[in-house]
């Protein structure tokens, strides 16, 4: 691959509050350092469809306030056989795009990496999702804003669960992992957190609410993650109704409500600084890495250590919602 002259950018996968900022970075770095632009619409359906639109300083303002992103996103089957891929590679060539910037989760990064095996065109890719679970970064795009949204709703919950002697079960996102769960019931104080890294004795949702009614507390948070094993709100609601009479049992499922808003000053720094990363790592000849924060340092971690590798959450952060909740 010669000297890169043209990047192109796509958003890819689940939306995230400040894909948009990470846009704008890569787009103003790029143009900073003298190369062209090109946006990819529909993520890597994009690719296989030349949905390309060039980008100038001037397309990406007064867009790092914004949700979602400009850029849509969006599934592609097509990109994960080898003749979608091909197809997306001539796509790039024709369009004399030597580098990709990739901005989504795992699956996102599985896909570049499975193309940068089989061409030689580098991708680089930004961590953007709400659920935080990208290995070899402390943090994804999303989360921060993803996190706040969640605590602003169960407050309000916390509210009328308070007034009416109510026990709320409140099931957030976060797919397989549990980070906006714990991270959201530390919180907001709840009595009680069910994630998919919890087991055994941790998992005892009685023991938990027991435990924290010693001061007849006239309501009950119970946060539960999508993913759980526990089968979801609803499910562990019913299963536990009749030990808990005394309360009038409700459910509260926020789904993609959390996708969406503004997002958070931490959300849009840490977004610029991935993308100017980003564009600076295909400068430097790097392929197939995802830019990430560690200990609040620019790290590159490969895709292939990204996608593979499991993100576990503190457990002395579970430790901690447990004595918190007596």
């Amino acid at each position: 691959m010669g000297k890169i002259r043209k990047i192109g950018v796509l958003t890819s996968g689940g939306d995230a509050p400040g894909m948009n900022a990470a846009i704008r970075a890569v787009t103003r770095t790029a143009i900073y350092n003298g190369l062209e632009v090109t946006g990819i619409r529909h993520g890597y359906q994009g690719l296989i469809d030349s949905n390309f639109i060039p980008l100038q300083a001037s397309s990406v303002s007064d867009i790092i306030q914004r949700g979602g992103t400009i850029l849509k996103t969006a599934r592609c089957e097509e990109f994960r056989t080898p003749e979608g891929r091909r197809k997306a590679y001539n796509n790039l060539r024709s369009a004399q795009i030597d580098g990709v910037v990739v901005i989504g989760g795992d699956g996102s990064f599985t896909g570049a990496r499975l193309f940068g095996e089989e061409f030689d065109l580098p991708f680089v890719g930004i961590p953007g999702t709400i659920d935080n679970d990208i290995y070899g970064t402390d943090y994804t795009i999303g989360y921060d804003t993803a996190l706040n949204t969640v605590v602003q709703c169960v407050d309000k919950i916390r509210d009328t669960a308070s007034a009416h002697n109510r026990m709320f079960f409140v099931e957030v996102m976060g797919a397989e992992a549990g980070f906006i769960a714990l991270y959201s019931g530390i919180a907001t104080g709840a009595e009680a957190i069910l994630i998919p890294e919890t087991k055994g004795e941790d998992r005892d949702l009685s023991k938990m609410i027991m435990n924290g009614n010693t001061r007849k507390k006239s309501s009950n948070i119970i946060i539960v993650a999508e993913g759980d094993e526990g089968g979801g709100a609803f499910a562990i609601a019913e299963k536990v109704k009749n030990q808990f009479k005394d309360y009038d049992i409700r459910v509260s499922v926020l789904g993609h409500l959390q996708r969406g808003g503004s997002p958070s000053a931490i959300d849009r720094v840490n977004a610029s600084r991935l993308g100017h990363a980003a564009v600076e790592a295909l400068l430097d000849d790097q392929k197939s890495v995802m830019v990430g924060l560690m200990n609040g340092e620019i790290v590159l971690v490969s895709f292939r250590r990204a996608v593979k590798l499991d993100k576990d959450v503190d457990h002395n952060l579970i430790d901690l919602a447990r004595i918190l909740s007596v």
